[in-house]
């Protein structure tokens, strides 16, 4: 029986939602958006977290920041003390002051911003004691030597090469303090010798699964909250013993994000 952890989450409601650059393969201005009904996806996410008995504090929607939906590019939130993104791209660079203010109102030991491109849990995942950390298209690598020192864990750098899959979260998910899924051809062959060794047990996701950002979910050790249309990894995480949810994120997939692109992690101890 696996055991769900109740989670502390930040999230960002899409009120400003578009997609007017392109700074994804997934973005496309030209195609049309509807922003209510990426809201109501959206709260439907944000249903499902209540529902699992987690808390989610939620950060202001700045205007002219579309992308401000995805909180978990905006900060690393470890041991009380919260590492804030520095975005690469300029079109995103005013979300970083918007999370910044929010997380020092959280009350957290100690709130710092980045030195170096660091694009927050979009390429910074905690597993057990690993801090997984993704580079090739956003962070930059010396992010890594970084977080490393800010947070006092071990950071394993992993470098993505698939421009689908530009952040780390859209190539793994972690799935409990020993357990990971992901998609080893979004990964150099280095970084998936690294994921093998670490992770003999991992869930290997699908081609098709990765395709529909099935890997950007998130888990609570038990329940893994997933884009719905990823039904044979779902299958897998039921044969491993974990409970799926798959909810309908497709709009808010059109700038390139999904479940775990909308939820920042706070995490205090």
């Amino acid at each position: 029986m696996r055991l769900a952890q109740p989670r502390h989450y930040l999230m960002c409601r899409p009120t400003h939602f578009d997609v007017v650059y392109s700074i994804n393969p997934w973005m496309d201005p030209g195609k049309p958006v509807d922003t209510a009904l990426a809201v109501a996806q959206w709260e439907q996410l944000r249903r499902t977290y209540l529902d699992l008995g987690h808390t989610v504090e939620t950060v202001e929607p700045v205007p002219g920041l579309p992308d401000m939906v995805f909180a978990a590019n905006g900060a690393t939130v470890l041991d009380g003390r919260a590492l804030v993104a520095r975005f690469r791209d300029r079109e995103r660079a005013d979300e970083a002051p918007a999370y910044r203010e929010r997380l020092l109102g959280l009350g957290l030991a100690e709130v710092a911003t980045a030195g170096f491109v660091n694009e927050g849990e979009g390429d910074y995942l905690l597993c057990g004691d690993l801090l997984l950390a993704g580079t090739g298209f956003r962070s930059d690598p010396r992010s890594h030597a970084e977080a490393q020192e800010f947070f006092g864990r071990p950071v394993i750098g992993l470098t993505l090469v698939d421009p689908r899959f530009y952040h780390l979260d859209t190539a793994l998910a972690v799935l409990d303090e020993r357990t990971v899924a992901y998609y080893p051809e979004a990964f150099t062959p280095g970084s998936r010798a690294v994921l093998r060794r670490l992770f003999p047990d991992a869930v290997v996701a699908t081609a098709e699964d990765a395709a529909v950002f099935g890997l950007n979910a998130t888990s609570d050790g038990r329940h893994v909250v997933l884009p719905q249309n990823a039904t044979a990894l779902a299958e897998q995480l039921r044969d491993r013993g974990f409970e799926p949810i798959g909810l309908d994120l497709s709009e808010l997939l059109k700038a390139g994000g999904s479940v775990k692109c909308c939820t920042l992690e706070l995490r205090r101890a």
